[in-house]
C-alpha cells in the first residue's frame, strides 16, 4: 500500500504535538508540585531552640556502658550528672554532690549531696542512688569502660539520704576528678535498665526523642535543680560527611558545629558575617603509633629515629589545615603539670639516619602504616610516609576501616605503624599496660604510674608527672604529632557554647541567641511519628496484590512463584550469616572503646550473645525473622525491626520518588527522540541522554544544594523532618535527594524507551496495522508504547532495589536517616545484627520487586497470562 508522504509529514507532526502536549504537562505538573511545596513548606522559626551538628552518631545514650566519646557528646551535662562536674577549664566543680571531705590518709572520701534534686520521670535522687550507680559500675558483669579508674573504691556506705561514704583500697587523690566523667554519672535503678534507649537524668534536659541516623533531641528539664537552660530544646544532628557539614551550616539547617569536621573550608565561614570560627584546645593528642613488639621498631634508637623524621609543623600544615599544635608526650598543653618536650625530637633527617645506621639499618627497612578512615589520619599517613622516606624507611599505607582496624591494630597488633587519636583526658596509664596495641613494656614506667596514683602531695604529684612525660619522650615509644584544635562553627548570634573541651561534651544549658526574637527560614519543631499509616496500608496492598494475582493468573502459578522466591530467600539467609560471622572484627571492641579494660570488653560480649555457637546464633536469628524479630541491635539496643521500619519510611519514599520523576521526565524524553529519530531534537536529547548518564548522581546532589539550598533557600541541605510534620514537608525534604537519584536513572530509562520504540515501530505488526489505515499516531500510542515498555519494565526492576539502598552515597550527602546509610554504619560499627537483618530485607526487596515486574510483563503483554496459567 502506498502512503502520501504529506499525509505522513501530518501524522507525525499530530503525534509530535501530542507528545509534547504531553511532556509539557508532565513538566508543568512537575514544576507545580515543586513551586506548591516550596509556598506551603514557607514558615517562622522562633529562636529557643538549638540546632548543633555533630560528627557521630552515639551507639547508644547510656554513657556508663561504654567509652564512646560520642555518647558523652550528647548526653553529659544535658542529661546526666555525676557528682562532681568538670568545668570548660577542666578543673573539678561541684555538681549533685554540694561538697565532698576527704580523709587525711586518702581512704575514704565523704560526699555530701544536693537536696531537692529529682530524676527527669520525678522520683527523688539521693544517697542510695549514689550507691547503686557506683556498684553498678564496679560490679563483675560491668561494661562500664572506665572501671579500672573507678576500683579504688571498695565500699559505698550510705550515711543518711544525703551523705554518702567511699571506702577506698588505696588512696586515690584523682577521684573526684574520675567522678566527673560520664563513666561515672548517676543513674536510678528504676530506669537504669533503658537508660540506653531512654535515658533518664537528672540534668537540665530531658531526653525527648532519637531519630536514629539522623538527630536527637532533647527538651528542657523545668524541675531542673540548677540555672535554667536558655533555650527550650536542644536537637542534635549526625553529620559525618564534611561536604554536608558545610552544606548544612551554610544552608542555615544548624546553628553550630562544634566539632567541625572539614578544616579545610574554615576559611571560607572566616570571610561571611553571618559565621564565627571559633578555635579551643581539646584533649585529642594525634599519635603516630609505633607495635613496639616488632623488630626492628623495638629498638629504642629506631624509635628516636622516626621521632626526628618527622616534621610536626608540616603535618599540622598540610593534615590539619593549621589547626593543632605540636605535642612532645602523650600529653595535651593545658593539662596540670605540662612540660614542653617538642624540642626533645626536632626534625633532623641527617640525625635520623645516624641513629637508623647506630641500629644496624643503614640503608633503612620497610614497614606498614595501617590507616583508620578518619580524614586526619589518611592525610597525614601521607605526609608521615613521605617523610619517613628521606631516613630510608619506605612505608606502605594500607587503608583499613574501623572494624579492620580495631581487629588487626586494636585487638590482634597486627601493624608496625598507625595514626589515630586519643581524645580521653590524662589517659597515659595505658601505657602501663603491656597488653595495650602498642606493646611498650617499662617497669619504671609503671611504677610511675602507680605512684602517681596513691600519692596525695601535690608538688610530689606534679613531680610524677613530669616524670612521666619525660619517660614516654625519652623511650620514644610513639610519634607524637599533635594536639589537636577543635573547630566549631558558630551562627554569628549564638553563644555560649563551650569552646575549650576538656572532656568530650557539649554542654547547652548556658546556650543563647542574640535577637531572640528574628526568625529563620523554616520551622524545625518536629514530633512524634505516627506509623499508623505504614502499619495499616503496607498489609492491605500485599492482600490486595495476592487476591488480584490468583484471580488473574490462578492459584497454582501464584504458589508457585512464591515458592520460588522463599527458596531464593533462605538460600540467601544461609549466605547471609556466613558471610557476616567469617567477616573479622569485634563488635564488642568497637562500641567499648580504646581504653576499655579488657574485662570490660569479654562482659559485654557475653551480654551481645557472641560467645554462642554460630548455628545457635543462624537459627535464633532465622527463627525471628520468620516471626518478625530482627532480634536486638548491639549499637543502638533496641530491635532491629524498629531501626529497618524507621529508615524505611525514608528509603522506600525517597526510592518511589525518585522512579516516579524519572519516568515523568524519561517517557516524553524517550517518546519525543523516537518520533523526530535522525532531527536536531533526537540529536539534541541524546546528548542531553548521554550527559545524564555520564554525570555521577552525587555531583548532581551537591550542585541542587548549592543552587537550591545554599544560594535560593528554598530546601534543606541536609536531614529529614519525618512524616509526621506533614506531607508537604515530608516530600519537600525528600525532592532534592530523589531529583539527584532520579535524573541518571531517567537519561539511561529514555535511552532504552527510545531505542525500544524505535524497533517497535519497524515490527510487522506495525506495518499491518498502517497498512488497515490506523493512523501513525493510534499506532504508537495503542502497540508501540506498550510494548515498547517491556525492556523499559526490566530497568525499572533493575533499578528500584538501587534505589532503595544503593543510594547511601545521596543519604551521606543529604544526611538522610535511609536504610543505605543505616547498613553502612552498621558495617562500621560491627553491628552483625543490624547488618545481616538489613541485606536480608534488600534480598526480600530485590524479590519481591522482581515478582512484580513478572506481573508487569503479564499486564502489558496479554499472551503471557495464557503461558502463565
Amino acid at each position: 500500500m502506498l502512503i502520501n508522504s504529506r499525509d505522513h509529514n501530518v501524522q507525525i507532526g499530530e503525534v509530535l504535538k501530542c507528545t509534547l502536549l504531553r511532556g509539557r504537562a508532565t513538566f508543568g505538573l512537575f514544576l507545580l508540585v515543586m513551586v506548591a511545596a516550596i509556598a506551603l513548606m514557607s514558615g517562622a522559626y522562633a529562636k529557643d531552640q538549638l540546632i548543633l551538628g555533630v560528627p557521630l552518631e552515639p551507639p547508644n545514650l547510656d554513657p556508663t556502658s561504654g567509652a564512646a566519646a560520642a555518647v558523652d557528646a550528647v548526653v553529659y551535662g544535658n542529661v546526666f550528672e555525676g557528682l562532681t562536674r568538670i568545668t570548660q577549664t577542666g578543673d573539678v566543680a561541684p555538681a549533685l554532690a554540694e561538697t565532698w571531705d576527704v580523709s587525711p590518709d586518702g581512704l575514704s572520701y565523704i560526699f555530701r549531696l544536693r537536696h531537692g534534686v529529682k530524676f527527669h520521670d520525678g522520683t527523688d535522687f539521693d544517697a542510695n542512688d549514689v550507691k547503686y550507680s557506683l556498684e553498678r559500675a564496679l560490679a563483675p558483669e560491668s561494661s562500664n569502660a572506665q572501671k579500672a579508674l573507678l576500683s579504688p573504691i571498695h565500699q559505698v556506705d550510705v550515711l543518711d539520704p544525703y551523705s554518702v561514704k567511699l571506702t577506698l583500697s588505696r588512696p586515690s587523690i584523682d577521684l573526684p576528678y574520675y567522678l566527673g566523667w560520664g563513666d561515672a554519672v548517676m543513674v536510678a535503678q528504676e530506669s537504669a535498665a533503658k537508660n540506653a534507649t531512654n535515658p533518664v537524668g537528672t540534668g537540665p534536659f530531658k531526653y525527648e526523642r532519637w531519630r536514629r541516623g539522623d538527630s536527637l533531641i532533647l527538651v528542657r528539664n523545668d524541675q531542673y535543680w540548677g540555672a535554667a537552660p536558655k533555650v527550650n530544646s536542644v536537637v542534635f544532628k549526625f553529620i559525618g560527611d564534611p561536604a554536608a557539614a558545610f552544606s548544612s551550616m551554610k544552608a542555615g539547617d544548624i546553628d553550630a558545629f562544634p566539632n567541625y569536621p572539614a578544616p579545610e573550608n574554615v576559611a571560607e565561614f572566616e570571610s561571611d558575617p553571618n559565621f564565627k570560627v571559633v578555635t579551643g584546645a581539646s584533649e585529642g593528642k594525634v599519635i603516630l603509633a609505633i607495635n613496639n613488639r616488632h623488630s626492628p621498631l623495638n629498638d629504642v634508637l629506631v624509635r628516636r629515629a622516626i621521632s626526628h623524621a618527622l616534621d610536626k609543623d608540616a603535618i599540622i600544615d598540610g593534615a590539619m589545615f593549621g589547626f593543632g599544635q605540636p605535642i612532645g608526650s602523650h600529653y595535651t598543653r593545658q593539662s596540670p603539670g605540662y612540660i614542653d618536650l617538642v624540642a626533645r625530637y626536632p626534625h633532623d633527617i641527617q640525625r635520623g639516619k645516624e641513629l637508623l645506621a647506630q641500629a644496624g639499618y643503614p640503608e633503612g627497612f620497610s614497614v606498614s602504616l595501617r590507616l583508620p578512615p578518619r580524614p586526619y589520619a589518611r592525610r597525614a599517613g601521607e605526609i608521615v610516609a613521605s617523610q619517613l622516606s628521606e631516613i630510608g624507611i619506605d612505608v606502605r599505607i594500607e587503608n583499613l576501616e574501623w572494624a579492620q582496624w580495631l581487629d588487626q591494630v586494636f585487638k590482634r597488633h597486627e601493624f608496625d605503624l598507625t595514626i589515630v587519636e586519643h581524645i580521653e583526658p590524662m589517659d597515659f596509664g595505658i601505657y602501663a599496660r603491656s597488653d595495650y596495641y602498642f606493646g611498650y613494656e617499662n617497669p619504671e614506667f609503671a611504677a610511675l604510674v602507680a605512684q602517681y596514683n596513691v600519692e596525695v602531695d601535690a608538688n610530689r604529684r606534679t613531680a610524677l608527672l613530669r616524670d612521666i612525660q619525660q619517660t614516654l619522650a625519652d623511650d620514644a615509644v610513639n610519634g607524637y604529632l599533635l594536639q589537636s584544635a577543635r573547630v566549631g562553627i558558630w551562627r554569628a548570634d549564638l553563644n555560649g557554647l563551650w569552646i575549650d573541651t576538656p572532656i568530650p561534651a557539649n554542654i547547652a544549658a548556658g546556650a543563647y541567641f542574640d535577637g531572640a526574637d528574628a526568625a529563620m527560614e523554616t520551622d524545625r519543631r518536629e514530633a512524634k511519628p505516627d506509623n499508623a499509616f505504614w502499619t495499616i496500608i503496607i498489609p492491605i496492598v500485599v492482600v490486595g496484590l495476592g487476591v488480584l494475582v490468583a484471580r488473574s493468573m490462578g492459584v497454582l502459578y501464584l504458589f508457585g512463584r512464591v515458592g520460588s522466591h522463599v527458596g531464593t530467600l533462605l538460600a540467601a539467609s544461609v549466605v547471609i550469616f556466613i558471610l557476616m560471622q567469617i567477616v573479622p572484627g569485634d563488635p564488642a571492641s568497637y562500641m567499648m572503646g580504646l581504653n576499655a579494660s579488657p574485662e570490660s570488653i569479654i562482659a559485654l560480649r557475653e551480654q551481645m550473645g557472641l560467645d554462642s555457637p554460630a548455628f545457635v546464633r543462624y537459627f535464633e536469628w532465622l527463627g525471628g525473622v520468620i516471626t518478625g524479630h530482627f532480634g536486638i541491635s548491639y549499637t543502638y539496643q533496641v530491635p532491629v525491626g524498629e531501626l529497618i521500619a524507621e529508615r524505611m519510611q525514608v528509603s522506600a519514599p525517597l526510592a518511589l520518588m525518585a522512579m516516579i520523576i524519572s519516568l515523568l521526565i524519561a517517557i516524553p524524553v524517550g517518546v519525543i527522540a523516537a518520533s523526530r529519530r535522525g532531527t536536531a531534537i533526537d540529536t539534541g536529547l541524546n546528548a542531553v541522554m548521554q550527559i545524564g548518564v555520564a554525570l555521577p548522581n552525587f555531583w548532581i546532589a551537591m550542585l541542587l544544594i548549592i543552587v537550591f539550598a545554599i544560594q535560593l533557600k528554598w530546601f534543606s541541605a541536609g536531614g529529614f523532618v519525618g512524616w509526621d510534620a506533614g506531607l508537604l514537608a515530608g516530600v519537600k525534604g525528600l525532592f532534592l535527594p530523589a531529583l539527584a537519584l532520579a535524573a541518571p536513572q531517567a537519561a539511561i530509562i529514555a535511552r532504552v524507551l527510545r531505542s525500544s520504540l524505535l524497533d517497535t515501530m519497524n515490527e510487522d505488526y506495525i506495518r499491518t496495522a498502517r497498512a488497515k489505515g490506523l493512523s501513525w499516531e493510534a499506532a504508537l500510542w495503542r502497540h508501540a508504547v506498550r510494548n515498547a515498555l517491556i525492556p523499559v519494565l526490566t530497568i525499572i526492576g533493575l533499578q528500584f532495589p538501587f534505589l532503595l539502598a544503593g543510594g547511601i552515597i545521596i543519604e551521606n550527602v543529604f544526611s538522610l536517616p535511609g536504610l543505605g546509610r543505616l547498613v553502612f554504619q552498621a558495617i562500621t560499627q560491627r553491628d552483625l545484627m543490624v547488618v545481616q537483618s538489613v541485606v536480608f530485607v534488600l534480598v526480600f526487596a530485590v524479590v519481591t520487586v522482581t515478582f512484580l515486574i513478572d506481573l508487569a510483563y503479564l499486564a502489558v503483554d496479554p499472551r503471557l497470562r495464557g503461558r502463565a496459567q
